[in-house]
């Protein structure tokens, strides 16, 4: 009974996790990535002009693929806004090296490492302006900004200092794509509501973990690799790969309401 047990959680594991990896893993190694740091392409993709030239305010999250052999894994994701008649953009990251949190290290809709940034939210006009606070309050906040705090992984990184702004704005309601790991990141055990609060979560430092709700879908965690299916807009959640099925693997925000 008890090799029966260990059979089927093996193969499970397997199929929920290793082999989606391992053949994202493939498919990562047969493209073109920059070398180094220094070769990659860190330039603005043009999405967002000058912030003078439209009062509006606005609220974006960004995420794009991380360098190297990391990619395989794992994107990168920051948070950019600009309030009502606002003539720059704040463009907030969590990095690896120094203190933490950076504001306007890079273009705000620059590519990272190379990858051109796909869009999680887009908010303008009175809903941003209603936002923005909270969402610099949750950056105020983020309790790993100090040198030394950062960690790859499980965390806390770049998308852990996300997940925390979402947390602080649940009205977003909006998640993370699955490969965005460490959003799952918990210093300790958690159980409560997950982020947007329209769901429960079960987390032992972002390693093993469940999570199911209305906007996170259904997602089982194992040493920060996220499989599971969103049922709002169907989907299925793999790891290496993020999320395959509506608006192409994007994780999806709200309306503007």
């Amino acid at each position: 009974m008890r090799i029966t047990t260990l059979r089927r959680f093996l193969i499970g594991l397997t199929l929920l996790f290793l082999f989606p990896l391992a053949a994202h893993a493939v498919i990562h190694s047969l493209e073109n990535h920059p070398d180094n740091f220094r070769t990659a392409n860190w330039g603005s993709v043009g999405m967002l002009g000058d912030a003078s030239a439209d009062r509006e305010a606005r609220l974006l999250i960004f995420a794009g693929r991380t360098g190297r052999w990391k990619g395989i894994f794992s994107v990168h994701s920051w948070v950019v806004y600009k309030p009502e008649g606002a003539a720059t953009w704040s463009r907030y990251d969590v990095v690896g090296w120094g203190n933490p949190v950076r504001m306007n290290g890079w273009a705000p809709d620059g590519r990272w490492y190379g990858d051109v940034p796909r869009v999680l939210l887009d908010l303008k006009g009175a809903p941003a302006e209603a936002m923005i606070p909270k969402v610099r309050s949750a950056i105020a906040e983020y309790r790993y900004r100090n040198y030394g705090d950062y960690r790859m992984w499980p965390g806390p990184n770049s998308n852990t200092f996300i997940a925390a702004v979402l947390r602080g704005a649940p009205e977003l309601a909006m998640t993370l794509p699955p490969n965005a790991v460490g959003k799952d990141f918990r210093d300790g055990f958690y159980a409560g509501l997950t982020d947007s609060r329209t769901g429960v979560e079960l987390s032992m430092f972002g390693l093993l973990g469940f999570k199911a709700g209305w906007v996170e879908g259904i997602e089982f965690n194992f040493l920060g690799l996220v499989a599971g299916l969103d049922l709002r807009h169907p989907a299925v959640k793999l790891p290496g790969f993020g999320r395959i099925g509506i608006d192409n693997g994007t994780a999806i925000a709200a309306p503007a309401r």
